[in-house]
């Protein structure tokens, strides 16, 4: 389903494009802003750092138990209109936030934020692939995935002056006019897909949603708490991951059964090469891209001394450099192949990590901030490439399933690779912080290096159509009734 050329982009799908961007900017921004706020947080609403933290915990989370609903919902009741409910929902969830009266609420009012998020990260990309017809090129996963450029160079200015001048209540209500503007190009751009008589809704997967939410949470929230102190031995890991562990293995056995009934998340589209390659990759790519953003902040604050605001704005040449490589890399990828440009995007990677596992409180921000930026073009190398090949031999029945197993990996990866560094780093604290941020930084470099093996499992050649793509969704031939059509193949897989 990918192009063998990187082609312009029709106006319609342009349209659809800005529409979703513009909708989905607002919960990067703000998870990107709320991280930054946390000690003013602590400090507004009277309570302790610990408790506070389970503001962007808890967004994990309940993002967690929403991804796999997705392809569901979608089925149900249609993609846009699925997409401008998840857009409701996660406005109105700002509002409650902006008016919490302690950290208990603002914990609740998160936490549905979240859930909102968890529709709106997969959606995204989903109904930019509807609305290509299934053309999935690296321009257009370049475009669908800015958000996630803009996030970082964005969030710690904007939240930089609503935290130095106006009221931490800002933080959240800035989403209105935001969401407002999303939902207003959402109802006139993106493409009406409601679903028809003949769409195959059916039922939902009750038994791998009870098994999978859970499995998802558990997993999250165990490699969460190795970053507290006690590590493995903290009274929040034993439990939750080997039990989530357990479940994801459960939910495994259980979507894998074959049979008519659709699994909530079809694991078995894993087994598509281009899929199952993109989705390591992906997961690695995660690992390698959080392990270095979780401990850069700390490296700036802890060790050199400076304050969150300036950690983060110091954190912006990274963004910068993510968001320049999107405007090359669909030649890139059309000249050299996604394998290729992968792994060498790692390997660029790691490579730029090299110099902050070498430095010290007094080494130049300048010489940082040009390392950051080479960064951030190697992390933008590794992530729209496989997400451009996920789709490759994959039909429109089974895109939704593709894009939930792709944000899963990449949140379990991003999790995982957090949780590793974040031992090491504190393992080490003792011997003094200088060594233990180069010894974490020497990891970080690994984890960068050691996605180069899954990324040689990637398709060598360059990405071609492998069968006829479908046509740009109309009104007159909506997503689910062509979905319904590709459900006639197997798993919604190329034959």
């Amino acid at each position: 389903m990918t192009e063998t050329t990187e082609a312009k982009l029709p106006s319609q799908v342009k349209n659809a494009l800005i529409a979703l961007v513009v909708g989905g900017i607002a919960a990067i921004l703000d998870s990107t802003m709320v991280t930054l706020a946390i000690h003013t947080l602590a400090v507004k609403l009277h309570s302790t750092a610990d408790t506070i933290q389970w503001v962007t915990t808890g967004f994990l989370l309940a993002m967690a138990v929403a991804i796999p609903v997705t392809g569901w919902a979608e089925r149900r009741w249609g993609g846009k209109r699925v997409w401008m409910a998840a857009l409701v929902l996660f406005v109105l969830a700002s509002v409650l936030c902006a008016v919490a009266w302690n950290d208990a609420s603002l914990i609740g009012f998160r936490a549905l934020q979240g859930l909102g998020a968890g529709l709106i990260f997969p959606l995204m990309q989903t109904l930019a692939v509807r609305a290509a017809g299934g053309h999935v090129s690296s321009r257009l996963m370049a475009a669908v995935s800015l958000p996630i450029a803009l996030g970082p160079i964005l969030g710690p200015v904007i939240g930089g002056v609503i935290l130095n001048w106006l009221s931490w209540r800002w933080l959240f209500l800035i989403n209105v006019p935001v969401i407002a503007a999303g939902l207003l190009l959402a109802w006139r751009f993106l493409p009406g897909d409601r679903p028809g008589s003949s769409a195959g809704r059916g039922r939902l997967d009750w038994i791998g949603l009870v098994l999978l939410a859970p499995a998802l949470t558990g997993i999250l929230l165990g490699l969460s708490q190795l970053s507290e102190d006690g590590g493995i031995g903290h009274a929040g890991v034993p439990v939750p991951l080997p039990a989530g562990v357990v479940l994801l293995a459960a939910f495994i056995a259980w979507a894998s059964r074959p049979g008519e009934r659709e699994p909530i998340v079809d694991v078995r589209l894993l087994r598509v090469r281009s899929l199952g390659s993109a989705s390591a990759v992906l997961f690695t790519a995660g690992a390698a891209m959080y392990a270095g953003m979780f401990l850069l902040p700390l490296y700036y604050q802890q060790l050199r001394g400076d304050s969150v605001l300036d950690a983060g704005l110091l954190m912006i040449p990274q963004g910068v450099g993510a968001l320049a490589s999107r405007f090359v890399i669909g030649k890139l990828v059309d000249r050299f192949g996604a394998r290729a440009l992968t792994i060498a995007g790692f390997l660029l990677t790691a490579v730029a990590t090299v110099p902050f596992a070498l430095a010290g409180p007094g080494t130049s921000l300048w010489w940082l901030g040009a390392v950051l930026l080479v960064r951030g073009l190697g992390i933008g190398a590794v992530l729209i490439p496989p997400m451009s090949i996920a789709y490759q031999d994959v039909q429109p029945a089974g895109i939704p399933h593709a894009t939930m197993s792709t944000r899963i990996v990449q949140q379990v990866g991003a999790s995982f690779g957090t949780a590793i560094v974040a031992v090491v780093l504190q393992s080490l604290l003792g011997h003094g912080a200088t060594g233990a941020f180069r010894g974490a930084f020497w990891w970080a470099i690994g984890i960068a290096t050691a996605a180069v093996i899954p990324a040689m499992t990637l398709p060598a050649d360059k990405p071609a159509s492998h069968r006829p793509a479908a046509k740009p969704v109309h009104n007159d031939e909506t997503a689910s009734s062509r979905a319904a059509r590709a459900e006639k193949q197997p798993n919604g897989q190329s034959r």
